[in-house]
């Protein structure tokens, strides 16, 4: 009994010692403004977080998506060859390969895929 007693009290002392060493060590470091700001991918966190974003990057973002989907959606026809040719999985990707052509040709023709005018 007592040494249960006398192992609770030394676990709350040691966890005790150890958060407030912690708190202790915590509070010298806390002063670095630039440590404590979270980075953002190459923007300066202690400017306005309204300034003026180019369009050009979301569509390149938008479009590289699109195209990752892709790849995504065609890997399991890719894969299926091998069990035989079905003609509604030959339509069905090939209705798909149609609807992306279109899509990278509108795209094309609107100007997005060119990066400098």
């Amino acid at each position: 009994m007592l040494s249960s007693v006398f192992g609770s009290i030394l676990a709350v002392v040691l966890s005790s010692v150890i958060m407030f060493l912690g708190w202790v060590l915590s509070k010298r470091t806390a002063s670095d403004r630039e440590k404590n700001s979270p980075f953002e991918c190459g923007f300066d966190p202690m400017k306005s977080a309204r300034l003026p974003f180019s369009l050009r990057f979301f569509l390149l973002a938008i479009i590289f998506l699109i195209f990752d989907m892709e790849i995504v959606l065609l890997f399991p026809v890719l894969s299926s060859l091998s069990m035989g040719l079905n003609l509604f999985m030959i339509l069905g990707t090939f209705l798909f390969l149609v609807i992306l052509v279109v899509g990278l040709f509108h795209e094309w023709n609107e100007g997005s895929l060119s990066w400098a005018q």
